[in-house]
């Protein structure tokens, strides 16, 4: 994604939890713009250009302060667990031309042979990139895969420009066989029957302790030495 979205921030001068309350009360984002070893700059962003902005994975903004362009990357997006709403961002700086390290996911298309099951075990790909033409998305097949393939970081094809940091050998897509009704049938009345002889076996231990009808519980006779 090369287009960089132009938003238009504020610096502020007021921190804490209340002044980022008052900030999203009014419909904006706070947030903060590091990198380069330049001081942290606090800013206020407008909300609903930003939401809309970071709803693309590793979207590349312009931020605009006080007249000056600066380009940059959410490195952190805290979002209201329950509500749609972005409490804070943390942006890094980058330049033109910079190569930088980003989390892509990886997108399957494609249906795998009949009765398998199809497991993405690494959802984000780690590569390295320009800052200006980083992936959305890192596309995999998974089209006639049969049963007992696996694919790895290192064997998938990866978008131009872009490369693998993650370790070649991390397991990406494991296809394994499904399980058939017949076999989930059978491993459940296994279950079912383990778990009767479980509840079985301390009524028959009961069983036994207890003194036959007409015969009395005695405790043990003492014995003592001279």
């Amino acid at each position: 994604m090369s287009d960089a979205t132009k938003l238009a921030a504020e610096k502020r001068t007021d921190f804490g939890k209340g002044a980022a309350r008052k900030i999203r009360r009014a419909g904006n984002i706070p947030a903060v713009m590091y990198g380069h070893g330049t001081a942290p700059v606090h800013i206020t962003l407008p909300g609903h250009d930003t939401f809309q902005a970071l709803r693309h994975t590793n979207a590349l903004l312009t931020i605009v302060v006080d007249g000056k362009e600066q380009l940059a990357l959410a490195k952190d997006v805290q979002r209201d667990p329950i509500k749609p709403i972005i409490e804070h961002v943390d942006l890094v700086v980058v330049r033109k031309g910079e190569k930088v390290t980003v989390d892509v996911p990886v997108h399957l298309e494609g249906e795998a042979a009949a009765e398998t099951v199809v497991t993405l075990d690494h959802a984000t790909l780690q590569l390295e990139a320009e800052a200006t033409h980083l992936p959305e998305t890192v596309v995999v097949s998974v089209e006639g895969l049969e049963a007992g393939t696996q694919i790895l970081a290192g064997a998938i094809e990866l978008p131009k420009g872009a490369t693998l940091v993650t370790d070649p050998e991390a397991l990406v897509v494991n296809v394994t066989q499904a399980i058939s009704e017949a076999a989930l049938e059978a491993e459940l009345a296994e279950a079912e029957a383990e778990a009767g002889i479980e509840h079985e076996a301390p009524a028959e231990a009961a069983e036994e302790a207890a003194p036959a009808e007409g015969e009395s519980a005695e405790a043990p006779a003492e014995t003592t030495e001279a």
